[in-house]
């Protein structure tokens, strides 16, 4: 088994019926937790993502797109910016409002983070239903900015979020 494929399976860790019942929630914290792993995979995510070009940024979704966003941001050179549920975020933002299962959601950005032009790889754990990476994309190309594609650490297939992002590329280390 190749070393990925290794600390993928001993650090993703099923949680059944959270955060609601039935729902199966992939826990990436003992990935975190232990020495070497999430350099493992930010390593592998800044490696599949290369033959995207260079970067100006790379899009953190909130909160666990920041764990992996901000070291893949360093591992690629660019600046990395956060994505942020709403009212997070000090001063002028661009807001993106977009439909959960059950309700909307709103998704901010720093009006200043990324300027007309400049390349973006959005970042998250998992793409599931794909409305919040969905989301996330709008609301950067409403800034202007130029997404390059869209990284996970999973992809659920069954749940076709990957539909909903159209034409962006999208790379998942693992699919489930």
């Amino acid at each position: 088994m190749d070393e990925l494929a290794d600390v993928l399976d001993r650090g993703i860790r099923e949680v059944p019926d959270w955060p609601s019942p039935g729902v199966l929630f992939r826990d990436m914290s003992p990935l975190l937790a232990e020495p070497g792993a999430l350099a493992t995979v930010v390593t592998s995510l800044a490696e599949a993502t290369a033959s995207w070009g260079p970067l100006d940024r790379v899009a953190g979704i909130e909160a666990r797109g920041f764990v992996l966003g901000a070291p893949l941001a360093v591992a690629r050179g660019a600046g990395f910016v956060p994505v942020r549920k709403a009212g997070k975020l000090p001063g002028d933002v661009h807001t993106e409002a977009y439909d959960l299962e059950y309700g909307t959601a709103t998704l901010e950005l720093q009006a200043d983070a990324v300027a007309h032009g400049q390349r973006v790889l959005v970042v998250d754990d998992v793409l599931a239903t794909g409305g919040t990476a969905a989301a996330t994309v709008s609301l950067l190309r409403a800034t202007g900015a130029l997404v390059v594609g869209v990284a996970v650490l999973l992809e659920l297939v069954d749940l076709s979020g990957r539909r909903r992002l159209g034409d962006t590329p999208v790379v998942a280390l693992r699919s489930l």
